[in-house]
């Protein structure tokens, strides 16, 4: 007698949700570099050029919001698909423009070099808002793991612009509007910082200056921007601590934040689609942007 294979109804049906999201998803997009007249601190020549992924959505969906997606690595790698490409057509599916940042890190491009990326693709952003259809006061960061430390930093790092810059996109404003942090390395000073993220950023033995300023959770004031935080207690590599201590610094200074911890999952579980609870996180932060009104009157 053949041996039949039931394939489970929650198994068909993750299956089916995932095709049509990506289905859905099929957004089309187009790559721009960062600093189109080179590179500022430009000390490593084999470093790749950083450049912008945009995938703007549906014309009759868009709301106006923009996300800028810092995908983690350690500040060496990118995970580019599943924290850069995923999260940009999901973002997509709801009317948000998804802008995917390939910053310099590695050696050669320690710190100032990936805030200086990231700094310039917020300005970037809000610069062309009217040709991107993008509300320039809607504009977030949102960033996992090593990503997720750059996407803190640009929420207590930021600045107004130079006005007296000769480029008009470096006369606009760095800060971000909102900030979304997944499983985010924070803490450059305590145990259980994330050593070789602090290495690649800060070089081998960085002062204790350098790292406390660094230390997202010593940073925050009551102008850093609203947070949303998503991580796992089961998260080894990056320890809950960091996430725990953003928010705890968030909170002390009046800052709205939100956070989620989802008892299992390994570090880097990106979007998670197919797992029945934690894939909620993406439900969870639009429902988020929705009730603080980055979505315009759209609803979740």
């Amino acid at each position: 007698m053949k041996r039949q294979t039931i394939v489970p109804t929650f198994v068909l049906s993750c299956i089916f949700v995932l095709f049509s999201m990506f289905s859905s998803f099929a957004a089309e997009h187009f790559v721009e570099p960062l600093w189109p007249g080179g590179a500022p601190l430009a000390k490593n020549a084999d470093v790749e050029t950083p450049d912008l992924t945009i995938y703007l959505p549906d014309s009759a969906k868009a709301n106006g919001a923009a996300v800028i997606i810092f995908p983690g690595g350690g500040y060496w790698n990118l995970a580019m698909d599943h924290e850069g490409h995923q999260v940009a057509q999901w973002l997509n599916s709801f009317g948000v423009a998804g802008i995917i940042v390939r910053y310099r890190r590695g050696p050669g491009c320690e710190h100032p070099v990936p805030l200086t990326d990231a700094k310039r693709a917020l300005r970037t952003a809000r610069f062309r808002a009217n040709e991107w259809n993008i509300d320039p006061n809607r504009i977030g960061s949102l960033g996992f793991s090593a990503g997720g430390h750059l996407a803190s930093t640009t929420g207590v790092h930021f600045d107004d612009g130079d006005a007296a810059a000769d480029n008009p996109i470096e006369r606009v404003s760095s800060r971000p509007d909102f900030v979304i942090l997944v499983y985010p390395v924070i803490s450059m000073t305590e145990e259980y910082t994330h050593k070789g993220s602090k290495r690649n950023l800060l070089g081998e033995n960085p002062d204790s200056e350098l790292a406390e300023k660094m230390s997202s959770e010593l940073q925050v004031t009551a102008e850093t921007p609203p947070t949303f935080l998503i991580l796992s207690d089961e998260d080894k590599v990056v320890p809950a601590e960091n996430s725990v201590a953003f928010y705890l610094a968030l909170r002390d200074a009046g800052v709205p934040a939100e956070m989620h911890i989802f008892e299992t999952g390994k570090h880097g579980f990106g979007l998670d689609p197919l797992n029945a609870i934690r894939s909620d996180w993406m439900d969870l932060c639009q429902q988020w942007m929705w009730q603080r009104g980055y979505l315009g009157t759209c609803g979740p």
